[in-house]
């Protein structure tokens, strides 16, 4: 009787411990799915947003092509009907050119993005069967347990089985391809015309950050400075704003960021508020925020405050592009030639300032440094073709 009470006892914690570790499974399950469910939902809004990020990257092409071809000439050729037709003969060609870029680039996309929705579906369904048969199990076992007699816990052998099988299968999230693969690649010739020689505010710097004699670059150093007290400086975060004020018309800059772990680039209304640490709701600033792991970047863009599906190694230089007209604003990987991510049809109020920042040191040594780009001394004497402006 002893030993049958003993048996009963053994079984009835292997039981139980079974018993747990599915539960314990299936809560795991449930998680998983949840984020998988998650997960389809936030592809479908970054899909969109690319969607929207490819379209307006290619009608700003257009418009800078439209600009680099100069269409003074076009008035020039008035009365002379064969350079009139060659030149409109060559504008179609562009836009016919672009059209076709920006549709398989589209194309791609959609393709990419049925792509990961059916697996994320898949992966959905696999792990919605697998919580069914977790359920099942455990309200078996549960039952077998409340009875607690020798004979059904031996007669149980065919659960345990089921069991073990159920806890051998591996649960994990599916894997979805990167959009990025998506890239918009290439950039304008027109951009290099366009390029200012930005300098920095030293009235608006932060007393952590030294700018150069030329006021081309910044560095931080661990402590701050002892600097005039100005209603224009940045209190609360390692910013400085650029010399030139913007309210019209088309600018680019670039930004060399190969010795910074952390920075913000981007443009801020002139009367916004320098003393705040982190961008505000009142969208009086469009930013790219860069973060580098190791060889890896990370990129947040503001506003609204979201993470960019584009994921990149070792930056060295952003470019910045800003159309004020449009309220269009786009980041380059200017070694790579391609599109980071862009804003379109924001709205400002008064004069806009580049805006440059970096990460104020905690406690521990930080040599991050920023430094702007001088255009090229030949930016002016570019003739372009139809091809070489896809370049």
């Amino acid at each position: 009787m002893f030993l049958q009470s003993f048996n009963t006892l053994c079984l009835l914690k292997l039981f139980q411990e079974i018993l747990n570790t599915l539960k314990e499974k299936l809560e795991v399950a449930k998680s998983i799915l949840a984020d998988e469910q998650e997960r389809m939902v936030m592809i479908q809004g970054e899909e969109q947003d690319f969607k929207e990020m490819i379209e307006s990257e290619y009608r700003i092409r257009f418009r800078l092509m439209v600009e680099e071809m100069n269409f003074q000439s076009l008035q020039d050729c008035v009365f002379n009907p064969k350079l009139r037709e060659d030149h409109l003969n060559q504008v179609l060609a562009f836009a016919t050119e672009l059209k076709g870029q920006s549709q398989e680039t589209l194309q791609r996309l959609n393709d990419l993005g049925k792509e990961n929705m059916n697996k994320l579906k898949e992966s959905e369904g696999r792990l919605s069967g697998h919580i069914c048969s977790l359920q099942k199990m455990t309200v078996e076992l549960e039952k077998k347990c409340g009875k607690y007699t020798l004979m059904v816990l031996q007669n149980a052998g065919s659960s345990l089985i089921r069991s073990e099988s159920l806890l051998l299968q591996c649960l994990e999230q599916a894997q979805i391809t990167d959009l990025s693969l998506c890239q918009v690649t290439g950039m304008s010739r027109m951009l290099k015309v366009l390029q200012r020689a930005v300098t920095l505010d030293p009235k608006t710097a932060n007393p952590f950050l030294v700018l150069s004699e030329d006021l081309r670059s910044m560095h931080l150093r661990n402590v701050q400075q002892d600097v005039p007290r100005s209603p224009e400086r940045f209190v609360f975060s390692a910013t400085v704003l650029g010399v030139e004020s913007f309210t019209s018309g088309r600018h680019y800059w670039e930004v060399d960021v190969e010795k910074a772990t952390k920075w913000q680039l981007g443009v801020s209304e002139d009367s916004a508020s320098r003393h705040g640490d982190l961008p505000t709701a009142s969208g009086n600033k469009a930013l790219l925020m860069g973060s580098l792991m190791g060889t890896n970047y990370t990129f947040w863009a503001f506003p609204p405050l979201k993470r960019v599906s584009l994921r990149g190694e070792q930056m060295h230089k952003v470019g910045v592009f800003l159309d004020c007209e449009s309220g269009h604003i786009s980041f380059y990987d200017v070694a790579n030639r391609s599109l980071i991510y862009n804003f379109s049809s924001l709205t400002f109020q008064g004069a806009l300032r580049p805006i440059f920042s970096l990460c104020i040191p905690s406690g521990v040594t930080n040599s991050d440094s920023l430094s702007i780009c001088l255009p090229p001394v030949s930016s002016c004497d570019v003739t372009v073709s139809p091809q070489s402006s896809l370049a």
